[in-house]
Formats: structure tokens, sequence, C-alpha cells
């Protein structure tokens, strides 16, 4: 717990406010997925923790929930319905939760859990149903429908061959910032209330835009942002980011 302290208190110091990704487990209750009785009495009034504005109209902690989908809908019922037999709606526990959206049945297995929204992850176009950006449009309109957030997320290209060989097929090359210039304008087509940038530091999966400078070692080259500066996709975030918030304005109007 500790880590975690430090995780928002790191955020608070430069501020910063955080939102946790959490991963299902097969092996863990219902309620154990969810966590807020573990992590609330700790940090649930933490400045840095984020919080967005629910469909009640309270304004609670937002949680990401990676796997989703391996739990069934109905255990998902029992504490993110009103009338489930464990519900944590309205109660000190509540929060903001966002489940990962992967193939299209997976929309509706989300709403019958009662969770209040979804994101896409993935940052290759085309791996998913969810992560194609052909297909938000529709998912944006099925949300919009069911009183649902809808996060989509984008990334600056996806390179994860040095510890997937076999997953070539799925790269998508950066193209000096188009890849993640033409990612942030699909999401922002659709006029969503968040974007998610996956990732900040996630260099396995080549999705990274924190500063990166030339490296090589014995066994992997590190890609960089050359000819562009090491700040490259910061800067890119930024000024999107600056876009997107006035986009948002006028949508408002």
């Amino acid at each position: 717990m500790c880590k975690i302290r430090t995780f928002f208190n790191s955020a608070y110091i430069n501020k910063c406010q955080r939102a946790m990704q959490k991963r299902t487990s097969a092996h863990r209750t219902n309620l154990q997925q969810v966590e807020t009785p573990l992590l609330f009495p700790r940090y649930g009034e933490h400045g840095a923790f984020y919080r967005f504005k629910s469909g009640t109209g309270r304004v609670l902690p937002l949680f990401y929930v990676y796997d989703s989908y391996l739990m069934a809908p109905e255990s998902w019922a029992e504490v993110l319905t009103l009338k489930g037999s464990r519900s944590i709606r309205g109660t000190p526990y509540d929060g903001v939760f966002v489940a990962l959206l992967v193939e299209e049945r997976h929309k509706h297995d989300i709403l019958a859990s009662g969770f209040d929204g979804v994101y896409t992850y993935f940052a290759s176009n085309g791996f998913s149903f969810g992560s194609s950006h052909q297909n938000w449009k529709a998912i944006k309109e099925f949300c919009d429908v069911n009183n649902l957030l809808f996060v989509p997320s984008v990334g600056p290209g996806y390179v994860d061959t040095a510890v997937r060989p076999w997953n070539n097929h799925n790269t998508r090359n950066r193209v000096n910032g188009r890849y993640y210039d033409t990612s942030l304008q699909a999401a922002l087509s659709v006029r969503p209330e968040i974007v998610a940038v996956t990732s900040f530091n996630q260099w396995h999966e080549g999705t990274q835009i924190e500063k990166a400078v030339p490296k090589k070692t014995v066994t992997r080259l590190y890609l960089d942002y050359q000819p562009n500066l090491a700040d490259h996709y910061l800067q890119l975030t930024r000024q999107w980011a600056e876009n997107f918030n006035k986009e948002k304005d006028k949508w408002l109007m």
C-alpha cells in the first residue's frame, strides 16, 4: 500500500491526477475485483485521485477495468448494479468503472454488468473490434443510447515483436507522428468526453510517448523519434490536448 501512496503523492506534488487501471483475475471474487473497500478508506479522499461526474450526478473516482470480460456479467452485476446482492452503488465505495471492450459482443455484456463505460485500450488499429477506428462511431452511438461513457484509446504506434516475435502483423509504424495524429483525429471525430493514451512508457509494446534518445544493447534496439526531438510525442500530445479542449467547448455550445 505504501507504493500506492507514493503513486498518488508524486502526482499531487506535480499537480496531476491519477486514475487506476485494474486487471481482472479469474481467481478473485467480484467484490475483490472492485477493490474500492480496500482503497477508499486509505486513498479515497486523496487530492490526486481522478474523479469524474457519474450518470447519477455524483463525482466519483474513475477506474479502468482491464480484461473485464474474464468475469461473467452476472457476477459483475452483483456489485455494479443498484439491485445487486453486494452492490456498492450509492455507498462510500462507489466509483466510475470503465470496462475493456475487445469484441463487439462485449458491449452488451458491459451494459448488463452495470459498468459506467467502455474503453478500447489497444493502440494497434484493427487489432480488435474495439481498437478499430472505423468502429468507434458505432460504439459511441451505442454508449450514448445506453448512458455509457466511451473512452477511445489512441497510441503513437505499435510494435511488440521483441517480446512477441510472431505478432509482426499487428505492428503499426509511427510515420514521424502521423499514426498518432490519425488516431487522435479519429477519436475526436466521435466527440468523446475522455480520450486515453496507450501509453506513456510501455516500451516493450512500442507505445511509449515519453522522451526517447537512441539506444542499442546487445539484445535490443530501442526505437527513438529521430529526426524529431526527444520530446516529439509529448509535444504532439500537448497540442492535441489543447485542440481537444477547444473542440469540447464547441460541442457544449
